[in-house]
């Protein structure tokens, strides 16, 4: 399924016509971690840097495109990484979240959970691998939205329409400038450098254009 992820995510940047991309599990889970009976059987055959969950997360955190993770049901482990790889995270009320690497002696989770939740809660989490219930999850940052489970598919869809109608142009520079601001790059650089190709651009113009008309017609 790594594999098909990766696969997958070079297809879907690849496409022009989509502009945002939504990950979600089946059969109410999101993400159960990576496949025990598989990496083991790796190890068995003297692969010790099995690892092609780790590689799917970090595929989709390098895509330009803003990714939404719908998180329905449990994330643990691997499942916890992959959708912290994502720019937004939207969870129903059932979902558990669960870094249990420090159980495993594995490192899981610990390079992009600081940004999303802090430093201090970061360790804590990884350090315990306790279960975070979707109530906690929202409180401390580690998602975007929580909301019920008949909520949920209508709050996923919402987020995404409304990603979906934005410049496509501005969300691949705002997500750059957004990561390098929480990564220590230039972010100021960036959002000049943005700013000095896309306005007065097409693409500008046109949605300028018709947000001036809405608010003209408004007035009016």
């Amino acid at each position: 399924m790594a594999v098909e992820i990766i696969e997958a995510m070079s297809d879907l940047d690849a496409d022009s016509d989509i502009i945002t991309i939504v990950i979600e599990g089946s059969e109410g889970s999101f993400c159960a971690g990576a496949d025990m009976a598989e990496a083991n059987a790796a190890y068995e055959r003297g692969e010790r840097r099995f690892n092609p969950a780790q590689e799917a997360a970090n595929r989709v955190g390098a895509s330009e495109k803003p990714t939404i993770a719908s998180i329905d049901g449990p994330a643990y482990g691997a499942g916890a990484a992959l959708a912290c790889a994502c720019d937004i995270r939207i969870c129903s009320d059932r979902t558990r979240f669960r870094f249990p690497g420090a159980d495993y002696g594995l490192v899981v989770g610990a390079a992009a959970l600081p940004s999303i939740v802090g430093g201090p809660t970061a360790k804590e989490l990884i350090f315990t691998s306790r279960v975070v219930d979707a109530q906690e999850a929202l409180s401390i940052g580690l998602v975007n939205r929580c909301v019920s489970q008949a909520e949920f598919p209508a709050a996923v869809d919402s987020t995404a329409s409304q990603v979906a109608a934005a410049s496509p142009l501005a969300l691949k520079w705002s997500k750059s400038t957004i990561n390098a601001s929480i990564n220590g790059g230039d972010a100021v650089g960036l959002e000049v450098q943005a700013d000095l190709l896309l306005r007065g651009g097409i693409d500008h113009q046109e949605r300028f254009g018709r947000a001036t008309a809405k608010i003209t017609g408004k007035k009016g």
